[in-house]
């Protein structure tokens, strides 16, 4: 079986920037700034609000991926780094990218996929009229996607979910969050021409749910082959 792992990065809008029907929307409930603050750090996280600047694709068996990155300061021409191809291109391209390349694979893999990477991807392509070529929200249950934070929280029999880096504490994976950069600072860093950092930050959260992917298939996911 093929399989691939994918995640985005995404950055939000300046608030300002937005319509003013728009802006007094999402602050119809901030009463103080620091609620206003919560909301424009929020930006990141909605496809209504941010586009994808960066979706990375890792095959865990191989070792081996893809990184479709925006580069719109400094254009950079496609190079391989440990493992991963980067290639760069616009919103529109980079989706295109996505979906030229999911559909050689059976099987794909995400950590909170079905909540965030999947919706944002499906509505920033209808937005550029990119009709999809895979069903990115099949069966919940089945093996089409492997989504590992449903997996690991047992489909939310634990009450808490935890983030990826807890998890790759916990197993004692390297986090890319080691290296001080969260989802949080994305967008600073991409308003700042960081871009090729994010894309290798992108990277890296690739290579922890692989690892992670492979500890959870080895022992935790049932299987009627196991041996005790």
């Amino acid at each position: 079986m093929k399989r691939i792992i994918f995640d985005i990065e995404t950055a939000g809008k300046d608030l300002d920037t937005l319509d003013a029907p728009v802006q007094d929307y999402l602050l119809r409930n901030a009463t103080s700034q620091n609620e206003q603050k919560e909301v424009e750090d929020s930006l990141s996280f909605y496809p209504l609000t941010a586009e994808i600047i960066t979706i990375g694709m890792f095959d865990p068996d191989k070792r081996n991926g893809f990184i479709f990155f925006q580069n719109n300061s400094d254009p950079t021409l496609p190079f391989e780094e440990n493992g991963c191809t980067f290639e760069t291109g616009t919103e529109k391209e980079i989706i295109q990218k996505f979906w030229n390349t999911i559909q050689h694979y059976n099987q794909f893999i995400t950590f909170n996929g079905r909540s965030f990477d999947c919706p944002f991807i499906l509505i920033r392509s209808a937005l550029h009229h990119i009709r999809p070529n895979r069903e990115l929200l099949p069966y919940r249950y089945g093996d089409t996607h492997i989504d590992l934070l449903d997996q690991l929280s047992f489909y939310g029999a634990f009450r808490r979910r935890f983030s990826l880096d807890m998890w790759c504490r916990t197993f004692g994976i390297k986090s890319p969050k080691e290296e001080g950069i969260t989802g949080y600072e994305v967008k600073g860093l991409y308003k700042a021409g960081k871009h090729l950092d994010i894309a290798r930050y992108c990277a890296g959260d690739l290579r922890a749910t692989a690892d992670l992917f492979l500890i959870w298939e080895k022992y935790i996911k049932f299987s009627n082959k196991s041996k005790s």
